[in-house]
């Protein structure tokens, strides 16, 4: 077990997908705007975008689905839907026991996110309690410093940079549900623990340190992390 995970100080969290489950709120979302143009989302196109910054998205769509529209257009259509109901995200399992446990035994966490800050903001208005326990995030969609986004490394280099200690990449485990953002942590140089969603092909997840079913079965103490008490 120690050959092959190696030992961490710091923990990365993506947050769509896999600490709120907000991925099946999107899919509604760019759903309802598709289907006033006929057009259907489906699971190939939802998967190749989760992790990227907003715009890219929104690019790729209207391309993608030769929409009457430009990006910019498109955009506002999918934020007015975006606040309707990202609200309503709730924990995925065993998210917020693990954030409360790194917390607890002071391993610095924090976030990385696509997301722009207000959609952020947004999504974690009911859960502020659990997110305050973050030292800081990278809102990349909304952030300067983030050139590109996933699966470029820039938003993972960028996150640890911010925790005050200054970790190097090889001391953070980042967790994620998407393959751009798998590849972004393995370009960032740091390990990463994959909890996708089961339609995620074995091929897809290739690169992640771990996979898992759920954050529910992650053992901290794999990555010499304290482990969560008996």
């Amino acid at each position: 077990m120690g050959e092959k995970f190696k030992k961490v100080t710091h923990v990365i969290f993506d947050m769509d997908g896999l600490l709120l489950d907000t991925e099946k709120l999107y899919s509604q979302a760019i759903q309802t705007v598709l289907h006033r143009f006929n057009k259907i989302y489906d699971w190939e196109m939802n998967v190749s975008l989760m992790g990227m910054h907003h715009m890219d998205v929104c690019t790729r769509i209207v391309e993608n689905y030769n929409l009457p529209l430009t990006p910019e257009e498109y955009s506002k259509l999918q934020r007015a839907e975006n606040e309707k109901i990202l609200c309503k995200a709730e924990f995925k399992p065993g998210a917020e026991r693990l954030m409360r446990h790194l917390h607890a035994t002071n391993v610095p966490i924090c976030l990385a996110t696509s997301s722009a800050e207000d959609m952020v903001q947004l999504k974690i208005a009911n859960h502020r309690e659990v997110f305050n326990l973050l030292s800081h995030r990278v809102c990349a969609s909304t952030d300067p410093e983030v050139k590109e986004g996933k699966p470029a490394p820039d938003i993972f280099l960028i996150a640890a940079s911010r925790f005050p200690d200054k970790p190097k990449p090889q001391q953070c485990l980042v967790f994620e549900d998407s393959p751009n953002g798998v590849m972004a942590a393995c370009k960032a140089c740091m390990q990463v623990v994959m909890v996708p969603d089961e339609r995620v092909s074995v091929e897809q997840s290739c690169l992640a340190t771990l996979r898992l079913k759920s954050l529910l079965d992650f053992k901290p103490e794999m990555f010499s992390l304290p482990p969560f008490p008996n």
